[in-house]
């Protein structure tokens, strides 16, 4: 029963409990187990919430009573050290906030335990949420399940790699570039970064630069994702740029009554991309073809025109370093090496900026014209699989890049703002799992988890567990 319910997913899990067939104290039992277990090869937890198993009682003493129960009732989630967690330490992944504990949490932690969800414990990152890999002089270095020589990402990696190892049905993690849809991919997991502003970041941190910041669920299902989103999105009053009060419904099995236009997207306008991903997303979209969808190569100009990665660059720079120098002023002994690369990083020019705020314009006109055409776009979320630990240049598809390079597909996202979905839909020769992006227009994060459920409905990875 324990290898069951660590590799449920959230959905199911709820369902069980409230039906009783089995409790919550015994799913968070398991979860903790699991953790015993395997977290001292993986080092994705950092902290563990307390009062886990005294939450599930109470849940479960909540279903005995026929009390009215949230959609994740009795179900635990996990949450990145970045996201505040009332009584519960939020270190940011750097020695200069080690026991931090704030006092209230996340507005998105708030609506988990809303909807029902326990708490379990928190997950590993990069210094301040902001490296490629998930690795601070506080609590070390995460690794990935599918081979613990390689990275689980970031800066959500430990997120990403406790829930691919069943120590978390469900998460939450951020995302400035890549951050929750890149681990998903380097861990075979799926991840949504909404609309910007749909989940409000208030209790997070860093919050420069806030319009480029999100927040969201990682899972194992795209139900699962879908049915947090449900609950987080809307406005708080406190994130000015959370609010939309378009409502989501969390049912997406139906499908539209029409036929969906889908475009598929390798190169060029992301980068280098490698052979082995260009096949994956190209079947993915072959995979859509089969079931109904009009599907068609693209290209997309504005991508073409301005390299996305080289306008959030220009654009993120300055208020990150500021940033990063109020949190370390005083503290330059406890630096870790991001934090000391970017305030090293050259400042960028007025007329620089300018031109880079200008670019962000042409590149969301560009994907306003493409999605008066087309209801998604099938993309990339990584070049490359899961790379070797420490790794800062890869060749891809014969060309020599560094490693921001891997953001090339995600961050046309952030600076745009628009919805993506990571989710799994292929395996390299060496075995680590490859993702497909699927992306919509602003608000039209139904339509793509209608077209990922459509993908997962015949995917032939979805059930792959690394050997632990």
């Amino acid at each position: 029963m324990s290898q069951n319910i660590i590799y449920a997913d959230a959905t199911k899990l709820a369902e069980l409990i409230r039906s009783r067939e089995v409790s919550s104290v015994e799913v968070v039992k398991a979860h903790l187990d699991r953790i015993q277990a395997v977290d001292p090869k993986i080092n994705a937890i950092v902290t563990l919430a307390g009062d886990a198993l005294e939450r599930a009682e109470a849940a479960d003493a909540a279903v005995r009573a026929g009390d009215e129960l949230g959609v994740l009732h009795g179900v635990p989630f996990t949450v990145k050290d970045s996201i505040d967690t009332a009584g519960v330490p939020t270190q940011r992944g750097s020695p200069i906030f080690k026991g931090r504990t704030p006092d209230a949490d996340a507005t998105s932690v708030a609506r988990m335990k809303k909807a029902g969800g326990i708490l379990l414990a928190k997950t590993n990152l990069p210094e301040f949420s902001y490296w490629i890999e998930s690795d601070n002089l506080l609590t070390g270095r995460s690794n990935n399940p599918w081979d613990l020589t390689r990275t689980p990402g970031g800066s959500s990696g430990g997120e990403s790699a406790a829930i691919a190892a069943g120590m978390s049905p469900i998460g939450l993690g951020t995302d400035l570039a890549i951050s929750v849809r890149g681990p998903a991919a380097q861990t075979g997991i799926s991840s949504i970064k909404a609309t910007h502003g749909r989940v409000p970041m208030t209790g997070i941190y860093p919050r420069a630069p806030r319009r480029f910041w999100h927040v969201g669920p990682m899972a194992r299902s795209i139900r699962d994702l879908a049915l947090a989103f449900s609950q987080l999105a809307g406005p708080d009053g406190q994130d000015a740029f959370a609010t939309s009060t378009v409502q989501f419904d969390a049912g997406i099995g139906r499908q539209p009554d029409r036929q969906l236009r889908v475009g598929w997207l390798v190169e060029p306008g992301f980068g280098p991309i490698d052979p082995e991903v260009a096949k994956v997303v190209e079947a993915a979209a072959e995979a859509l073809k089969s079931l109904g969808v009009h599907v068609e190569p693209v290209r997309i100009p504005a991508l073409e025109k301005d390299f996305a990665l080289d306008v959030f660059n220009r654009i993120h720079v300055m208020e990150m370093k500021r940033a990063f120098a109020e949190a370390t002023d005083g503290h330059e002994d406890q630096m870790y090496k991001m934090s000391r690369t970017m305030l090293s990083l050259p400042d960028t020019s007025m007329a620089d900026f300018v031109e880079a705020e200008q670019a962000a314009e042409r590149l969301r006109d560009g994907f306003a014209e493409y999605f008066q055409r087309f209801d998604a776009l099938i993309t990339p979320v990584l070049p490359l699989p899961a790379h070797k630990h420490g790794q800062e240049e890869f060749v891809i598809n014969g060309r020599t890049v560094d490693a921001t390079y891997l953001q090339g597909a995600t961050v046309p996202l952030n600076v745009t703002g628009l919805p993506g979905i990571s989710m799994r839909f292929g395996t390299s020769r060496e075995g680590m799992p490859i993702n497909v992006q699927v992306v919509g227009s602003w608000l039209a994060e139904s339509t793509i988890l209608a077209v990922a459920t459509q993908l997962e409905s015949i995917s032939t990875v979805r059930e792959m567990r690394p050997e632990l």
